[in-house]
């Protein structure tokens, strides 16, 4: 049963089977010693996607992600880690070359909204 639910999405912030072959590699190792983690880190980024897409609490988390603790507690170490932004990086540089252009961008474009004058 837990193979079927694998392959397929529950929701679709679900991680597809490339996008976790991808992020995979940049989730640190578990550790050598001590309590080994129950929780399948494929899972704590569903549930993180979930989170941030619906908008709702941690405690309205749906029961089948886990504990929201454990979802709560492992977001909180991906952002002290700056784990997302370098996910959300290496994504940006992918799609870029999907796309064709460099994985960087060369330069930019910024107009008066972007850049306020000072206050003097």
């Amino acid at each position: 049963m837990a193979d079927v639910e694998r392959r397929t999405k529950r929701y679709p912030t679900d991680l597809t089977d490339a996008e976790w072959a991808v992020i995979q590699p940049l989730l640190p190792k578990p550790p050598k010693h001590g309590r080994k983690s129950g929780v399948d880190m494929r899972e704590v980024l569903n549930a993180i996607r979930y989170m941030a897409r619906s908008g709702g609490g941690w405690r309205m988390l749906p029961i089948h992600f886990g504990p929201w603790r454990t979802i709560y507690w492992s977001s909180r170490r991906f952002v002290r880690r700056l784990l997302f932004r370098t996910v959300h990086d290496i994504a940006l540089m992918l799609d870029r070359e999907q796309v064709g252009c460099e994985a960087s961008p060369s330069g930019g474009a910024l107009d008066s909204q972007t850049v306020k004058a000072p206050s003097a």
